[in-house]
């Protein structure tokens, strides 16, 4: 029989005065994420923090189903409209934004509210991150003269060669990859192995968290076709075409390789038919759906909600204490 120290009872109690309670709210495209959050928000003196890599952006408001003022209802939201699509966004830049904004919310006693299904932002605010540098552009244009010159290839066997852990994860087709760990090394003279295992701490936070998805995958199949169909009704290509015309973009920006934007960009491009764009648009969004829920199944302590059930607002309550 093991016992707990009374030493150990008064340190976690210290530890429950002493960091912020946060709710995390987690699930895959289309699960109702964002109105479970806003109704728990508005019940707990809460503030919405999206954990979202398209919302970020300004002018993409249809294909990411942002939040209007209306579905809002009087609840603020954190980390929306923060970039332009022609712009790049971290996820170190997101753990930053996010601590900062827990700060900023339980300092005036409010209940931070993470809610969004960019599981890579979950893990690095919750676990930490490995703070790799930037690189200069003369590298990136070094790097990419390199693979130019010799083929992507040739590049990966000589990342693999200086950087066996990661020349074994990355594949040698996955051109981001590869280049993004070669400038790494010739900046720095380290590894990108070497940056990942210098890691930040985690973040001093109780964290509760759900996650919220259909039981059945061939429900949130319909509702993620439903949703995309929505999206193209209320003007999405529309949108797009706007975005092409005021801003500079390409299909190598993150803000172009947001499921539906890119389909879309490329229908406006030729390259697609309405039909064509409209398929691929909903097969790549329940890709993103299915590798969204194989990170939640591996997820620790979280509490899993059905998106059917009517009571997962008084299970989130009940679970905070509220």
């Amino acid at each position: 029989m093991s016992y707990v120290k009374v030493t150990d009872i008064a340190e976690n109690e210290r530890l429950d005065k002493e960091y912020p309670q946060v709710l995390c709210i987690m699930g895959p495209t289309a699960s109702g994420k964002t109105s479970l959050a806003i109704n728990a928000a508005k019940l707990t003196n809460g503030e919405v923090i999206s954990v979202d890599s398209a919302l970020i952006y300004q002018d993409m408001n249809i294909g990411t189903a942002k939040p209007d003022t209306l579905e809002m209802d009087g609840v603020k939201h954190w980390l929306l409209d923060i970039r332009n699509p022609e712009q790049s966004y971290s996820v170190a830049d997101f753990r930053r934004d996010a601590l900062a904004a827990i700060d900023d919310i339980t300092a005036r006693g409010k209940l931070p509210i993470l809610a969004g299904g960019t599981m890579m932002y979950f893990n690095a605010l919750i676990n930490g991150i490995s703070e790799v540098p930037a690189t200069e552009t003369k590298v990136r244009e070094q790097v990419k003269s390199l693979i130019e010159e010799k083929g992507l290839a040739s590049v990966h066997r000589m990342l693999a060669d200086v950087d066996e852990v990661t020349g074994n994860r990355v594949h040698p087709n996955d051109l981001q990859r590869t280049s993004r760990a070669l400038e790494v090394y010739i900046s720095t003279g380290k590894t990108l192995t070497y940056w990942q295992s210098k890691k930040t701490p985690q973040a001093r936070c109780q964290f509760t968290q759900f996650s919220i998805m259909p039981d059945a995958r061939n429900t949130l199949h319909a509702r993620i076709e439903q949703r995309f169909d929505l999206m193209l009704n209320n003007g999405f290509v529309d949108e797009v075409r706007r975005l092409v015309d005021k801003y500079s973009l390409h299909l190598d920006l993150p803000s172009m390789r947001s499921v539906g934007y890119r389909q879309v960009y490329q229908h406006l491009k030729g390259e697609y038919s309405y039909d064509e764009m409209r398929q691929l648009g909903i097969i790549a969004t329940r890709q993103l759906a299915k590798r969204q829920i194989t990170w939640l199944r591996s997820w620790q302590n979280i509490n899993a909600l059905n998106t059917d059930d009517e009571s997962n607002l008084t299970q989130v309550l009940q679970k905070l204490g509220a």
